[in-house]
């Protein structure tokens, strides 16, 4: 379990993805929940991550800036997950 940080429920951790601050202060998502460095927990909703952007959240979760690039590519992802989910269930 993990906590969502954007509706601040703990949640199964496949049912999230992470946002990970590398040492060069490069924000990604990371999929496999491997990667090295700061990481945050979101949920798969597309308008959850359309209220972050607004909110910041993430900026002050992580403490750097957030490009608006960064959201775009995270809003594609999290649309592109939840699709795959509603199209093929809970499998990998």
């Amino acid at each position: 379990m993990r906590k969502d940080l954007l509706t601040d429920t703990m949640q199964p951790k496949k049912e999230l993805v992470r946002i990970v601050v590398d040492k060069e202060k490069n924000v990604s998502v990371d999929p496999s929940g491997k990667k090295p460095g700061r990481g945050a927990y979101v949920s798969l909703e597309p308008e959850k991550i359309a209220a972050a952007r607004k909110s910041k959240v993430l900026e002050r979760s992580l403490g750097v800036k957030v490009a608006d690039e960064f959201y775009d590519e995270l809003f594609a992802y999290v649309d592109h997950q939840k699709a795959r989910k509603e199209l093929f269930g809970d499998q990998k």
